[in-house]
């Protein structure tokens, strides 16, 4: 039986990440991967590959819809061809998880292909196509999420489907219908809608992405349906049934009167839940909570000492680069260092287009929370470099504390933004005010000129071109 310093069960970017930093620290490390490929759901069914047909579906819209406007004639009818787009963004899922491989051999990481479940608090089974047990000092469970449902829903995987399946389908939907209006909705429901299909996003809720800051949620409704997405907000969806090729939904609307839609896909989009599926953690004496996490501390330690938990498997909101920060977090505990994570500065990023991003406070956890600040705003219709790419939708908002000028939140709506959130994530880690931002020097003509003029207009209402 093989043993090692540490094992970890799943290799997407919260396992993947840990077993390369547990390595770098000298310790004899293993990865466990039950498929054959590494990097989990969001190298393999998730990130990458949604974010490779986004922006396959940008270029095409571009290519119909704004091409000519830039002086650019393309004789001849522009056509999708998805089977193409589909083979490309495997391609790019194929390169990225190759990458991995490469990494895990550069770190001299030892890898082991299947299911792996506990035998006991240092054993791990691992079910392949050669069985065989191994040992740990330490253990990170890294296993990630899989799509949720609701209870009366019976996704077949043809017609009502997963975002799994809707980045593999074989022809554009007539007509998707798209039940949730989170960031896997939105991203999706904008590629096919940009291939032609009509696409219809029923979500519970009184608005859109409803963990995020409100005037972001706004902005994003207005500017989807100007793409003509159709929004039905405050339904509760209560029936899911197919017909053939057909997918009937049903749902109240806030009214409490029914309200049916046909469509030829149903995409169900309702969130994650943590995947603990055969791994045996009771074994282990690793408890759960009741919502199917993985209980942990602060240290992300289960209430097993040697087993610890990361990423989407616990507590807070189930991003990659939070699972990757845990990750090293954890490894670098186990060499005896004291990192540090603050949660309330990891990112949040919608892949849309125009991109929407946060970090910090959104204004109303600062009105329920008491706390004084002042807000400020500038548009991207007033940047010379939006007017030249002719992405002038969305603004970008700095809040805060009406006392120290400390900035407390930063949520951004806007080309690049994805890139942007990242200035505020750096003035925030080092307790910027908004008059720090505002006094340095930004590039002429760029998009992050916005957040100077944002800083500007929260510092002391002095934004300059607007």
């Amino acid at each position: 039986m093989q043993s090692f310093d540490v094992a970890i069960i799943g290799s997407g970017p919260g396992g993947y990440v840990a077993a390369i930093r547990c390595a770098q620290l000298g310790m004899k490390t293993a990865l466990i991967e039950k498929y054959n490929t590494l990097g989990g759901t969001c190298l393999n069914v998730g990130c990458i590959p949604s974010k490779s047909l986004l922006d396959s579906s940008h270029h095409y819209e571009d290519a119909v819809k704004h091409f000519e406007e830039h002086g650019i004639e393309i004789p001849g009818e522009v056509k999708v061809n998805l089977e193409k787009m589909i083979a490309r963004k495997a391609s790019v899922v194929e390169q990225t998880t190759k990458g991995i491989d490469f990494l895990m051999d550069k770190n001299k990481v030892t890898v082991f292909n299947g299911l792996g479940s506990f035998k006991d608090a240092t054993t791990v089974h691992i079910a392949g196509e050669k069985p065989e047990d191994i040992t740990a000092k330490n253990i990170i469970i890294a296993t990630g999420s899989k799509p949720a449902s609701l209870p009366f829903i019976n996704v077949d995987k043809e017609r009502i489907i997963t975002s799994t399946e809707a980045l593999e389908l074989k022809e554009i939907p007539k007509h998707l219908v798209i039940i949730g209006g989170g960031v896997i909705g939105l991203e999706l429901g904008q590629v096919y809608k940009r291939l032609g299909a009509e696409v219809s996003v029923i979500e519970y809720a009184d608005r859109i992405t409803p963990l995020m800051d409100s005037a972001l949620s706004r902005e994003l409704t207005k500017v989807m349906k100007k793409q003509k997405i159709k929004f039905y907000l405050s339904h509760q969806v209560n029936k899911v049934e197919r017909n053939g090729d057909t997918v009937i939904v049903t749902a109240l609307d806030k009214k409490g009167e029914e309200v049916r839609f046909e469509g030829d896909y149903c995409l169900v989009s309702v969130g994650r839940k943590p995947y603990t599926d055969g791994l045996n953690a009771e074994v282990a004496g690793v408890k759960m909570t009741d919502r199917g996490q993985i209980e942990v501390n602060g240290h992300l330690q289960t209430s097993s000492a040697n087993i610890y938990a990361i990423g989407d498997v616990v507590r807070g909101a189930m991003l990659a680069h939070k699972a990757e920060e845990e990750g090293v977090m954890v490894a670098e505990i186990l060499a005896g260092q004291k990192p540090h994570i603050d949660y309330n500065l990891i990112p949040n990023v919608i892949y849309t287009w125009p991109e929407v991003a946060a970090v910090g406070k959104t204004e109303e956890e600062l009105k329920s929370a008491g706390i004084n600040y002042k807000s400020g705003q500038f548009p991207m219709r007033a940047l010379g470099r939006s007017r030249a790419s002719g992405d002038t939708d969305g603004f970008i908002k700095i809040l805060a504390d009406a006392q120290t000028d400390e900035v407390l939140g930063v949520h951004m709506i806007g080309a690049r933004v994805a890139d942007l959130i990242a200035e505020a994530v750096v003035a925030m880690e080092f307790r910027a005010s908004a008059e720090d931002i505002a006094r340095m020097s930004h590039s002429h003509p760029t998009y992050a000129e916005a957040v100077k003029e944002a800083a500007l207009a929260a510092s002391e209402n002095r934004a300059l071109h607007i």
